[in-house]
């Protein structure tokens, strides 16, 4: 009798039905394939989907901003997913930066605003003394959409322009002007490893790094100090949620002190940036192949 191939099922958008692999290529297929995974991409919210079928391994659900509470849902309705329902529901509000910094892990500088009136004390307190500088960003957001940077141009707390926010809550944070030049630096941690780095830089006149919005990826040496302080972010983020995280991809900015500090947990739908760093297909599946392995 022959036995019968483990499932993964790689869950994406409706408007990516081919995954995060946007560039033609097929390293993630590719990888499972070469250790007898049958893998397939599945729409999160497509209802013919039997999610039962094996391991669900969420990828490019980049849209689930939009649709928070039906994306944990659905989540909470998968017998057997990477980290979690309660991992995804921690994370995909950005408030649990508060959190990492209150863990003692170096975070970029960060307050959550509940109502529009708070907003303009908590960007002053967030700004240099000089001039208005930062960022302000829903709490659920993804894809760098909502983000305004007030910038010093609007010529102080009382003309503060916030025709541009989208609804409440919100995160603010300083403007990092690092990222203007040396960029944000992401980590990649699987199965508790420390494995790649990647960089990204913003276009001319922008701060988001998304592609996008001209941003640029390329493959980077991992170093000690970025990939210490991933594998201190990883391991904060497990103490806080009671679970060891599966996957986690820890992007890092470089503070005007020198300090590198977390600017975002992704342990959701962390893109791979497989364009750059083909390798991490491979990895990814290792650590699929080795939950499958465990059950």
């Amino acid at each position: 009798m022959t036995e019968q191939r483990p499932v993964v099922l790689l869950a994406t958008a409706s408007n990516m039905p081919d995954g995060e692999e946007w560039t033609g290529t097929t390293h993630l297929p590719e990888a499972f394939v070469e250790r007898g995974i049958d893998a397939r991409w599945v729409v999160w919210d497509d209802p013919d989907v039997d999610w039962s079928a094996g391991l669900v391994a969420v990828r490019s659900t980049w849209d689930y901003e939009r649709r928070r509470d039906e994306f944990l849902g659905w989540a909470r309705s998968v017998p057997w997913i990477l980290n979690s329902a309660a991992v995804f529901a921690w994370n995909t509000d950005k408030s649990y930066l508060t959190q990492l910094a209150a863990a003692g892990v170096p975070v970029v500088p960060t307050i959550v605003v509940e109502n529009e009136w708070e907003l303009p004390s908590a960007i002053v307190e967030l700004s240099t003394p000089d001039r208005l500088n930062a960022v302000v960003k829903p709490t659920v957001g993804a894809g760098g959409r909502g983000v305004v940077v007030f910038d010093g141009t609007a010529g102080g707390p009382a003309g503060l322009d916030e025709s541009g926010l989208g609804p409440g809550p919100w995160v603010v944070q300083p403007l990092v002007e690092a990222v203007r030049t040396e960029g944000e630096t992401s980590v990649f941690v699987l199965d508790g490893q420390v494995v790649s780095q990647a960089q990204k830089v913003p276009a001319a006149g922008e701060i988001r790094v998304h592609e996008a919005y001209g941003g640029t990826t390329v493959a980077a040496p991992l170093t000690g100090e970025s990939g210490e302080l991933a594998r201190r972010a990883v391991e904060a983020a497990g103490s806080l949620l009671g679970e060891a995280l599966d996957y986690a991809r820890v992007d890092q900015m470089r503070l005007a002190d020198g300090t590198l500090a977390v600017s975002e947990l992704e342990v959701t739908e962390p893109g791979l940036y497989l364009d750059v760093l083909p390798g991490n297909a491979a990895l990814f599946a290792d650590l699929v192949l080795a939950r499958v392995r465990s059950r």
